[in-house]
C-alpha cells in the first residue's frame, strides 16, 4: 500500500486559503462593529424626532381650537348649550377613549411583534451554531 503525503505546495495553498478566509471574517465582523456603533446615534435621532412630532401635534391642536374658538365666540352667535352639544362632547370623548384603546392594542402588538422577531433571531443563532457543529464532526468523521 502507497501512503498518501500532500505536497508541500498543497499546504501552502491551504495555508494561504485559511488567510483569505480569516482575512474576510475579519473585515465583516469590523463592518459590523463600526454599524453597531452608529445604532445609540440612530436612536436617539429617531427619539428626538418622535418627541418633536409629539410636540408639533399638540401645538397645532392648541392653536386650531383656540382660532376656532376665538372665530365662533366671538363673530357667531351660535347657541352651544342644550341636548346637541351635550351629545357632541359624549361621542368626542367615546371616540378619543376608543382611539386611545385602539392604539394601546396595536402598541402591545407592535412590541409583541418585536419580542418574537428578536427571539426567532436567538433560534435563528442557535441552529446556525448547531449546523456548524454539525458539518465540523461531519468533515472529522
Amino acid at each position: 500500500m502507497v501512503e498518501y503525503k500532500p505536497a508541500e505546495n498543497t499546504t501552502s495553498a491551504f495555508k494561504g486559503l485559511n488567510n483569505v478566509y480569516d482575512s474576510v471574517k475579519e473585515n465583516l465582523l469590523r463592518t459590523v462593529d463600526e454599524m453597531a456603533k452608529a445604532q445609540p446615534q440612530y436612536y436617539q435621532s429617531i427619539s428626538n424626532l418622535q418627541l418633536d412630532y409629539i410636540q408639533t401635534a399638540k401645538n397645532i391642536i392648541q392653536t386650531t381650537v383656540s382660532t376656532q374658538k376665538q372665530l365662533l365666540g366671538n363673530n357667531w352667535s351660535i347657541h352651544s348649550s342644550g341636548p346637541y352639544a351635550e351629545q357632541l362632547v359624549n361621542q368626542s370623548n367615546q371616540i378619543t377613549n376608543s382611539t386611545i384603546r385602539a392604539v394601546d392594542v396595536n402598541n402591545q402588538l407592535l412590541i409583541n411583534s418585536l419580542d418574537t422577531l428578536r427571539e426567532n433571531l436567538k433560534v435563528c443563532n442557535r441552529t446556525i451554531d448547531t449546523v456548524t457543529e454539525f458539518n465540523n464532526n461531519v468533515m472529522r468523521a
